[in-house]
């Protein structure tokens, strides 16, 4: 995935209860691509928003079961990141939610 934009690696910030509560601790909760790295994670959010990365934790999702009528169907697994960023450093993308 290196040699794709660093966007495609960061597919959107996620606004939880859980996730506010760990930006109070410059902790940010991300949704990446399924094929990142942690290194590639960290990377991306230094250049896109110009923040020290002290740690990456990743962790696969698994899809849940739907139901859609009589079918049971499952949602698509995918891949979350929490990023530790160096303290005197935030993310200005969650600052009021």
């Amino acid at each position: 995935m290196s040699k794709h934009h660093k966007y495609a690696i960061l597919k959107r910030p996620l606004i939880t209860e859980k996730s506010t509560l760990l930006q109070e601790n410059g902790r940010y909760v991300f949704e990446v691509a399924k094929t990142a790295t942690k290194l590639e994670v960290k990377e991306a959010v230094q250049e896109v928003f110009g923040v020290t990365v002290i740690k990456v934790n990743t962790m696969n999702v698994k899809g849940k079961m739907k139901r859609f009528g009589p079918k049971f169907t499952q949602r698509p697994s995918w891949k979350k990141a929490v990023v530790s960023v160096a303290p005197g450093d935030s993310i200005t993308l969650f600052e009021g939610v």
